[in-house]
């Protein structure tokens, strides 16, 4: 599939089959995701891909209320997925990165990470992650990306990612199902590029 087709095509899916995803698929996948951009090249995203059931089920019970997972069609058609992928970043690679001589002239170099105006591993982290919604499109995958409905650090912790790390939220990965609920640019239109494009003046 050509890059251009992958954007036209890539929409959020909220409905999965239960049907593993073969490892060479996952892996290919996985790899094109992890080639995304990378600030001073710290490479400081890990993936945490849950793909057993009782890595799954202990996820969904640290990053979702009860009452989500047991009531709406929206919930079970997530839960079915057979893959979740966290894009974790750990600020203080950045930081040490940043800290080295041939980053002297980046005025980074011992500024504190809450005091950087754009972490650069949160950039990062939305990289891999968009580069993981387009590899799995490109694959003729389903993938979602969907914020954590509790505290980063509860969920990371409950999954045994050291502490200080962040995550921007969690791609779930599989076939698509067929129950799929529409998605926004379904039922919202798209700006025209020429009201989101300002060429040499707003």
């Amino acid at each position: 599939m050509e890059l251009s087709d992958a954007i036209g095509r890539r929409r959020m899916t909220r409905s999965f089959t239960t049907e593993p995803l073969a490892p060479s698929l996952l892996e290919r996948v996985l790899d094109l995701a992890l080639r995304a951009p990378s600030a001073g090249f710290a490479q400081g995203v890990d993936l945490l891909v849950l793909e057993e059931q009782a890595a799954r089920a202990r996820f969904w019970e640290l990053a979702t209320d009860r009452r989500w997972r047991e009531e709406g069609r929206r919930a079970s058609g997530l839960l079915a997925a057979p893959v979740v992928a966290l894009a974790v970043a750990d600020p203080d690679a950045y930081v040490r990165r940043y800290a080295e001589p041939d980053k002297a002239g980046s005025g980074l170099a011992g500024v504190p990470a809450e005091a950087w105006g754009v972490p650069y591993w949160l950039v990062d982290a939305s990289f891999v992650v968009m580069q993981l919604l387009l590899a799995a499109t490109d694959a003729g995958l389903g993938a979602l990306l969907f914020r954590l409905h509790a505290p980063a650090a509860t969920v990371l912790g409950g999954l045994g990612v050291p502490a200080g790390r962040a995550c921007v939220g969690a791609v779930v990965l599989g076939h698509r199902g067929g129950d799929d609920p529409p998605t926004s640019p379904s039922t919202r239109a798209r700006r025209p590029p020429g009201d989101a494009i300002h060429i040499d003046h707003w």
